[in-house]
């Protein structure tokens, strides 16, 4: 792997074929989102993008998940320091719009939990794939927050509002076979060894086809995801807002100690 990526250390590159890049997730905790990782998710777009060398990306997770979303360690600082919570909040904004504006393709084969900021890029991705029994969350509102990163920009364009009313209110989670039978996903396949090879396949059969054409369908599509950017930023500003309040600090506290969460904070107006 060339210098181009040595500034994203939380991520692995890997080279299966000329032409696509496989970028795999790989960390503790389920491949857990930190603090370095929340940011090379959000600016390794730009380089893919840059990278004369990828026509496709692919992202996935290394063992037994996809990704187990924001680390607790993370969620703390937001909680209690308002410099990170603004730090991090540009991240989250940056990751949703730098997947939508890459030009190249970019493919997700997502297994296990599938949360947070990996499933930011896994739902967004031009071709989402996941194993059956993926476990899809959003997990936003157990911990107390309101469904920002990618939730409002995409879910109800892909699986109607109603499912996504559903989903996101309840954080009730889908198996990646309800998840494509809904339309929140492209395909579904039985096991991981499909899952990669079927990532794979795409990938070839994208990167053998007119960049040009390619690259322009894809951003003439993500222009219905650019129409929803205030809706977007609402809903951003509505989670990190509510990272301040005392719902988000029971939430952590009740993942942590692995127990029901008991939420006593105000409803809004």
């Amino acid at each position: 792997m060339t210098d181009r990526y040595q500034d994203f250390p939380s991520l692995r590159f890997e080279r299966p074929e000329p032409g696509i890049l496989r970028i795999v997730l790989d960390g503790p905790g389920l491949n857990s989102v930190n603090q370095r990782m929340h940011r090379d998710l959000a600016d390794v777009w730009l380089a893919v993008d840059r990278d004369p060398d990828t026509r496709v990306a692919i992202l996935c997770g290394a063992g037994k998940a996809f990704s187990a979303g924001g680390s607790f360690e993370l969620i703390d600082d937001m909680i209690g320091d308002y410099a990170m919570r603004t730090r991090v909040l540009r991240e989250a904004r940056d990751i949703v719009l730098n997947v939508i504006n890459c030009s190249k393709p970019i493919i997700s084969a997502m297994h296990g939990p599938a949360v947070g900021a990996g499933l930011v890029c896994g739902l967004l991705a031009d071709v989402s794939i996941a194993t059956k029994n993926a476990r899809i969350i959003d997990g936003h509102t157990r911990l107390g927050i309101a469904a920002g990163d990618h939730a409002a920009i995409c879910w109800p364009l892909l699986c109607g509002m109603a499912k996504a009313k559903y989903y996101l209110l309840t954080c009730e989670t889908l198996s990646g076979e309800e998840a494509e039978r809904i339309g929140l996903i492209s395909l579904v396949v039985e096991n991981e060894e499909q899952l990669h090879a079927k990532a794979l396949a795409v990938a070839q059969n994208l990167a053998r086809g007119a960049q040009s054409a390619i690259r322009w369908t894809k951003h003439t599509l993500n222009h219905w995801y650019r129409a929803m950017a205030p809706t977007f930023d609402a809903s951003l500003a509505l989670e990190f807002y509510g990272l301040s309040g005392p719902d988000a600090a029971e939430g952590l506290a009740s993942h942590k100690e692995k127990r029901a969460p008991r939420f006593t904070g105000p409803a809004s107006e």
